[in-house]
């Protein structure tokens, strides 16, 4: 643990208040968060000591837990993981007041609008393994070939994998389209993140306006309904805004 004391900042946001956030700072000591402020923009801060914090469940939820109180009352713009700054007067010089029209005109375009998440998974992952073997006779006539002999060579086995696992990243894209296609004209942008195992489709941000996420919204029911069960969605939000804007601070 470092003797020097500093000041993590988990976000800018759009206001001249000072205002307290109360004892939720990251780590375990509860640091009080609280905004200082220069004009009309301020930096979300709380004491800590200057030290580098480990990617843990627990600190980036702290970190994320901040943004999500601040972006309550006011616009904001993430700030990177592990920012800290050794001195409140440095915060303001450095980034507040060096980098005001920037962040200014950061947060008057992040001002009307959120960022929703929406995850497309599969549900019988057993189901869609058994409609690639419908749909695909090369495949099918390989994986019948191979469960005939009693020695299955193992190039065979791969190539059988290769053909599966290449139809499947096709069909993953046909599926991702539909539901990208119905939701266009809905966002303003959209980020398109890693997707992990055989069953996700789609991981995806969207940065919508804040007076169309009724209308979101009602999409992705429609979405929903229409699947039928084929599909499960995991739809999160409003939540700040990371995919889409991260400040990074260099001192």
């Amino acid at each position: 643990m470092s003797d020097k004391e500093g000041q993590y900042i988990y976000a800018i946001v759009a206001t001249d208040e000072e205002k307290s956030f109360g004892p939720i700072g990251i780590g375990d000591r509860k640091d009080e968060v609280y905004t200082v402020s220069y004009r009309d923009i301020g930096a979300i801060i709380s004491p800590s000591p200057v030290v580098k914090y480990s990617v843990t469940r627990a600190h980036t939820m702290a970190h994320q837990n901040v943004m999500e109180e601040a972006m309550k009352y006011y616009p904001m713009l993430p700030v990177r993981f592990g920012t800290i700054g050794e001195g409140i007067d440095l915060i303001r010089e450095k980034i507040l007041m060096a980098r005001y029209d920037e962040l200014k005109e950061l947060l008057t375009y992040m001002g009307d609008k959120i960022e929703l998440g929406l995850k497309a998974l599969w549900s019988n992952k057993e189901g869609v393994f058994q409609e690639i073997v419908d749909e695909n006779r090369d495949i099918r006539m390989l994986r019948d070939s191979l469960m005939a002999k009693k020695v299955r060579p193992q190039r065979d086995q791969v190539r059988l994998g290769d053909m599966v696992k290449k139809t499947l990243e096709a069909k993953k894209l046909r599926e991702e389209k539909t539901v990208l296609d119905l939701l266009k004209g809905l966002w303003v942008e959209h980020k398109r993140n890693d997707v992990f195992g055989d069953q996700m489709i789609t991981n995806s941000a969207f940065l919508i306006r804040k007076d169309g996420e009724k209308a979101f919204d009602e999409m992705v029911d429609k979405i929903t309904a229409e699947c039928d069960g084929k599909m499960k969605f995991k739809y999160v939000g409003p939540v700040p805004p990371c995919n889409f804007v991260e400040i990074v601070v260099k001192w």
